[in-house]
């Protein structure tokens, strides 16, 4: 068995009751069934808590005005604090860490659902390294394509450098790992994996690096355009189910701040939003920052599991795309804000967004079908917005 993790992993630290936003408030915890059968069998006292604080029907605990019914004023946990860290469930023992399972690989994350995880990835210099361990153990799955996952995981490894190429503005990193996966699905589709190898040294030419630039200017959106197209990206999120009480609120605002005075003062704005990163050298250098480890985050956590659907391309789209509009929501709280962006504003927004997207099955499947169906998430059109 191998274990994957990114470098960044065992520096992870809760911050318990000074997180800004408890992971004990705004959704339901859902108890797996071992912890369950450990509830039951308390005796008096806390056992007599457990009793009227999980809603046993529906297997999680209860909520109390949005918060979980063991969460204190102090913001930390009964369970935690009165039985210790054996007595949490399996939610709550593991979040923010992430599993993904295939045959054989373990391939372990942290979620920015966490804030505290967020800050901590995006406030990364150096590029994100993955260490592999073996524990000896071996594993088979039914009906598990070994041979795409190898595939996968080779054109994934492609993608990191090319993400991580800080030679290239980070645009063009993404237009690039589009195309390659474009390409990809191609092969794919026509039972032409054996051509994997070719394809990703045809993408390490400098003759490639060519080609999606002059894609991008003949693919480049006006203003207007990308006002429209903004607008139907957005309008995707309204379809979504809601996980906290308050994001429809929170997300309406930002739109009103992109959209309600038009297409001119959207450009107008966006346009003084890129020169505020550009006329200082180290705010440009965090901004790029900021979407390198936005990309490989998504890339690392979702690209392989294309093994399960054959879509990998759809994978690469959901990186691309969520970036996107998580800097069109950074636009937003800059002119929210008169003309200014923090890092702390920035993490919020990332975590707030992830919070809804990535806890959600209905949610991510109603994404990836988009992607996989819609032609406003064509290449040339994610192209013209890069």
């Amino acid at each position: 068995m191998k274990f994957t993790i990114p470098h960044y992993y065992p520096s992870f630290l809760c911050s318990a009751g000074q997180c800004s936003e408890t992971c004990c408030a705004g959704w339901k915890i859902m108890i797996d069934s071992a912890s369950l059968k450990k509830y039951r069998a308390q005796a008096a006292g806390l056992g007599e808590k457990l009793l009227y604080g999980i809603d046993w029907k529906k297997s999680c605990f209860k909520q109390r005005r949005g918060r979980c019914a063991f969460l204190n004023v102090r913001n930390l946990c009964d369970i935690y604090t009165e039985a210790g860290p054996s007595m949490l469930c399996k939610t709550c023992r593991e979040y923010p860490r992430h599993t993904e399972e295939y045959e054989g690989v373990r391939e372990r994350s942290l979620s920015m659902s966490c804030e505290e995880a967020a800050k901590l990835i995006l406030s990364l210099e150096e590029p994100v390294q993955f260490l592999t361990e073996e524990d000896g153990k071996e594993e088979t799955y039914p009906e598990f394509d070994s041979k795409l996952f190898i595939k996968l995981v080779e054109v994934r490894k492609e993608i990191f450098a090319l993400l991580q190429n800080r030679s290239r503005e980070i645009s063009l990193r993404a237009a690039m790992v589009l195309g390659l996966g474009h390409d990809l699905q191609r092969r794919i589709r026509a039972g032409k994996l054996y051509q994997t190898g070719e394809l990703i040294n045809r993408y390490r030419q400098m003759g490639c690096e060519e080609f999606v630039s002059q894609k991008r200017r003949e693919y480049a959106a006006t203003d207007k355009e990308r006002y429209k197209t903004m607008k139907s990206w957005f309008s995707l999120l309204d379809k979504m189910e809601v996980i906290n009480q308050d994001w429809p609120f929170y997300i309406g605002e930002l739109k009103t701040l992109l959209f309600e005075q038009g297409p001119d003062h959207y450009g107008y704005e966006r346009e003084n939003f890129q020169r505020y990163f550009d006329k200082i050298p180290e705010r440009k250098r965090e901004w790029d920052q900021w979407m390198e480890q936005l990309l490989v985050y998504f890339v690392y956590t979702y690209f392989c599991g294309a093994v399960y659907d054959g879509n990998p391309y759809v994978k690469l789209k959901m990186a691309v795309i969520c970036t996107i509009l998580i800097e069109e929501l950074a636009l937003a709280i800059y002119i929210k804000h008169a003309g200014s962006l923090t890092f702390n504003e920035f993490v919020r927004l990332v975590h707030r967004l992830s919070r809804e997207l990535e806890h959600s099955d209905a949610n991510l499947n109603a994404l990836e079908n988009a992607f996989r169906t819609e032609g406003a998430y064509s290449l040339k059109k994610i192209i013209s917005v890069l």
